[in-house]
């Protein structure tokens, strides 16, 4: 349960940095960095459903990660 936690903590400050910086002009580079984060923890996700056998649960995996993905890549063409 602790991991499960920790996962979640992490979404939401991931979230959080795609959001708070980009509104404040205040670091904006932290929004790519968040990004990047979670394209990483869709990854692991999407990697534990497959070692789980659990192949037809990574469809909102893959969702996440494209998106944090394009964000990312937008972001960097912004910075």
């Amino acid at each position: 349960m602790p991991l499960v936690r920790t996962i979640g903590v992490l979404e939401v400050l991931g979230a959080a940095g795609l959001i708070l910086p980009p509104l404040t002009g205040i670091a904006t580079w932290l929004a790519v960095a968040a990004a990047i984060g979670l394209v990483l923890i869709q990854v692991g996700g999407a990697a534990l459903h497959l070692f789980r056998g659990e192949a037809r649960q990574i469809g909102l995996n893959i969702v996440l990660l494209a998106s944090a993905a394009v964000t990312a890549w937008l972001g960097t063409a912004w910075l």
